[in-house]
């Protein structure tokens, strides 16, 4: 099984992205007594977490270890040395740009005229990554630019900027997506992409509509081997249903878990495209509140992630929701107010399904077969899945220090 993995520690940050051919035999091999490698057994005495993520292929296993590298910053991800030549991705600051692998000095890099993504040690591989790519977002190769359509227009890897075939702003925009590809911001080319499929729908472009459609479906299997066909019809209904101004891409839960007041936690889970993105999983014990409060325990993680949000520059979820009634939803609300965060809340009553809005005083339902319905479930059920395993292990920590 070819894909990524990811080493957390325990404060849950990642501290280092690795791909592999096979990941369980690749992860088995940090563990095996004298690795040799000095920096491999400091890097696993800090290992508390392991998270893996399956792809395709290898090289959508490279594609999608540079995002996160570039995401995170891994701590024990040390970049390749000067003094030798590494392949680089180039895109050049033309009006219609040329996307190619090159090999330079890691040294010469703050002189080249080029945006430059990489070093990458494998380049037949991330040869492969760029086909990939360019098979969902189609770009020029050629150098110098061509005259007139080649092969690779007919292969439909190429749109034929050389006759005029593709506008600048068309190409600029698929130039757009494979940098947001390798800067590893998946949320924002997801939403630019709904958005512009959003928009060319209204404008009766359906064929357009249909193109980007079909961009969203690809990525979504790109980063996770898989890919959600049905969160299209998910997500639609779910904004039609609660008055989204569009479709959600990343929708974040919120939950509590306690037995009698005793060891309350809280946790947060995050979907991207209608499936878990657990390296954005977080849990929380809950510092401030004394007793049984649910309402302030939400009021405090709900602060505690948006605030750290906010610190980080990170961008924000399409949609929160929180596990719980009108007190739930209005304790969110009223921090969220505090830090000047205009987000879409919404709340969800474990008992009948009720669905809670800001501003309006009565709740509703939503069909038991409606598909937005479902996603809102699975979010919450995943939620208190995550709230609740962490609320063991803390129960059983403490039984164990008492023993």
């Amino acid at each position: 099984m070819s894909g990524v993995y990811l080493y957390k520690d325990a404060a849950g940050s990642v501290i280092y992205v690795g791909k592999a051919v096979n990941i369980r035999k690749r992860v088995e091999s940090y563990f095996r007594a004298n690795t040799g490698s000095l920096k491999t057994d400091l890097l696993v005495k800090h290992i508390a977490l392991i998270e893996t993520i399956q792809t395709a292929s290898e090289a959508e296993a490279l594609i999608l270890e540079a995002s996160l590298i570039k995401q995170y910053q891994p701590k024990y991800n040390i970049e390749l040395k000067d003094g030798k030549t590494y392949p680089y991705i180039q895109i050049t600051k033309e009006e219609f740009p040329l996307i190619s692998v090159i090999r330079f000095n890691a040294r010469d890099k703050k002189d080249f005229k080029a945006d430059l993504y990489g070093p990458y040690v494998n380049p037949t591989l991330i040869r492969e990554a760029l086909q990939i790519i360019r098979k969902i977002f189609p770009f020029r190769t050629c150098d110098p630019f061509a005259s007139k359509l080649c092969l690779y227009y007919d292969l439909g890897l190429c749109q034929g900027p050389c006759e005029n075939r593709i506008s600048k702003e068309d190409y600029q925009r698929n130039i757009r997506s494979v940098r947001f590809i390798f800067d590893g911001k998946k949320d924002d080319l997801y939403r630019n992409l709904r958005l512009e499929m959003e928009l060319l729908s209204r404008q009766k472009d359906f064929e357009g509509a249909a193109r980007l459609r079909d961009q969203i479906r690809a990525i979504g299997a790109l980063y996770s081997g898989t890919g959600d066909i049905n969160y299209f019809k998910e997500a639609e209904q779910l904004q039609r249903a609660i008055g989204l101004d569009r479709a959600p891409v990343r929708i974040e839960c919120f939950d509590i878990s306690n037995i009698m007041g005793k060891q309350p936690v809280g946790s947060m889970v995050s979907f991207l495209n209608g499936k878990p993105d657990k390296n954005n999983y977080r849990r929380f014990r809950i510092k401030t509140v004394e007793g049984i409060d649910d309402f302030k325990m939400i009021a405090e993680i709900v602060r505690r992630r948006y605030t750290r949000l906010q610190k980080e520059h990170s961008s924000f979820p399409d949609l929160v929701v929180i596990d719980g009634g009108k007190g739930q939803l209005a304790a969110a609300m009223k921090e969220l107010k505090k830090l000047n965060l205009a987000l879409s809340v919404i709340s969800l009553a474990k008992r009948e399904e009720e669905i809670f809005v800001p501003g309006k005083r009565n709740s509703f339902k939503l069909s038991h077969d409606s598909l937005g319905l479902k996603l809102l479930m699975r979010l919450r059920d995943e939620a208190h899945r995550f709230g609740l395993k962490y609320h063991t292990l803390l129960r059983a920590q403490k039984f164990l220090d008492k023993a």
